[in-house]
């Protein structure tokens, strides 16, 4: 077969081509901001920091949306729209239940939002107010499919939610048929403020490309949860804590990681595409994963991390992602390790809507171009020419 140009000698990609998209420009948004320099994270202009010890998951979700804090009155309506929609149908319940255990979290969640679409009144409706019905109808019913999920693989009957919880609180209620301790419920709830939005990330754009397209809204999420489950993007943290189990007490922390360093083993909790100093959502993690430890009298897991942390940046300058502290503290919550990624959605999904709305605002299909590098003018060969 004769190349005319060969591959090596093609034109090289463009700066940014072949990275992942690294500082590509894709689009403009008035969600969320980050300063990887000074370790900011902002959703509107408000900083995260003053979100995580003040706000709500339910508040917090109303910002992402409507682009201000609700007054009392409409945060109020807005929580009863929450309860109100947390049942999933019977038919996607059905569903769950019919799917093999073998199953993923994951892979059941992803495919149990496919599925509800086909039961949601305004599938057919791409105004305004119908995905804003929508996004009411999916963002309160995910934490409903991943507990259902799991207790459903375990042998267990679903739990049905509780009016009288709020979102974070209602999810632990669910998961594990017991109330959560106000420490408990606070560090979820803070949790996934945290992990709400966080600008053009993969899971994100792929619901903003799906959207583009003038998909509806449950097709947007669904791209962006199929996203989310590879193991590049959601997942992280799980894996913080399975290196937690697998070296398996302080005094192996030391030998482990000059281990890990000499064989050239990417630390899973530190580093980060964005961040240059500690990401800001770390250090509220870090607080409710050692004040939980102390009320659950089970404190080994929180002080392995602090002295994996403390041997790993003595020797690499690498910085705390959102990931290394949530590890543990999930852990010590009770939550299945393959629960953490799920986890992330209930989360991520507030500003995955955000994003579809953004998107619909203002839409135009996202379509890059690449650049091509592979051989041309290549002429045709008929098969019987063609070596074996």
């Amino acid at each position: 077969m004769t190349v005319t140009t060969p591959p090596e000698t093609a034109t090289a990609p463009k700066p940014g081509a072949a990275g992942g998209l690294r500082d590509v420009v894709a689009t403009t948004s008035a969600i969320s901001t980050i300063d990887g320099n000074l370790g900011k994270l902002m959703y509107r202009g408000i900083d995260i920091n003053d979100l995580a010890e003040h706000s709500t998951f339910e508040e917090t979700t109303a910002l992402l949306w409507y682009g201000d804090l609700p007054n009392a009155r409409q945060l109020q309506r807005f929580e009863e729209k929450f309860v109100a929609n947390r049942l999933i149908p019977n038919e996607v319940l059905s569903f769950l239940l019919a799917l093999p255990r073998r199953n993923t979290p994951m892979g059941a969640l992803r495919t149990a939002v496919s599925a509800s679409a086909a039961f949601d009144p305004s599938e057919g409706d791409n105004s305004l107010e119908a995905n804003y019905l929508k996004s009411i109808r999916v963002t309160s019913s995910l934490p409903t499919i991943v507990a259902a999920w799991d207790r459903i693989r375990r042998g267990l009957w679903p739990i049905n939610p509780r009016p009288d919880l709020n979102h974070a609180a209602n999810f632990l209620w669910m998961l594990r048929g017991e109330e959560p301790s106000e420490t408990e419920a606070r560090a979820m709830d803070v949790s996934l403020i945290l992990h709400a939005d966080h600008e053009l990330n993969a899971s994100t754009f792929a619901a903003r490309v799906t959207a583009s397209t003038l998909s509806n809204l449950h097709s947007a999420i669904v791209s962006a949860i199929g996203t989310l489950k590879g193991p590049l993007h959601g997942g992280a943290n799980e894996q913080v804590m399975r290196t937690l189990l697998e070296i398996g007490d302080i005094n192996n922390i030391e030998p482990y990681m000059q281990r890990a360093f000499s064989e050239k083993r990417k630390i899973m909790g530190f580093g980060h595409a964005v961040y240059k100093v500690d990401d800001p959502r770390s250090y509220w993690l870090r607080k409710y994963a050692h004040e939980l430890a102390a009320e659950k009298g089970n404190t080994k897991w929180i002080e392995m991390s602090e002295k994996v942390r403390e041997v790993v940046q003595a020797n690499r300058p690498l910085i705390v992602n959102v990931d290394f502290y949530s590890a543990s503290l999930y852990y010590v919550m009770g939550i299945p390790l393959d629960l953490f990624t799920p986890l992330f959605a209930i989360s991520r999904v507030a500003g995955w809507t955000a994003h579809v709305y953004e998107q619909y605002s203002n839409n135009k299909l996202l379509r890059p171009t690449a650049e091509y590098i592979g051989p041309l003018d290549v002429p045709y060969t008929p098969i019987d020419e063609r070596e074996d």
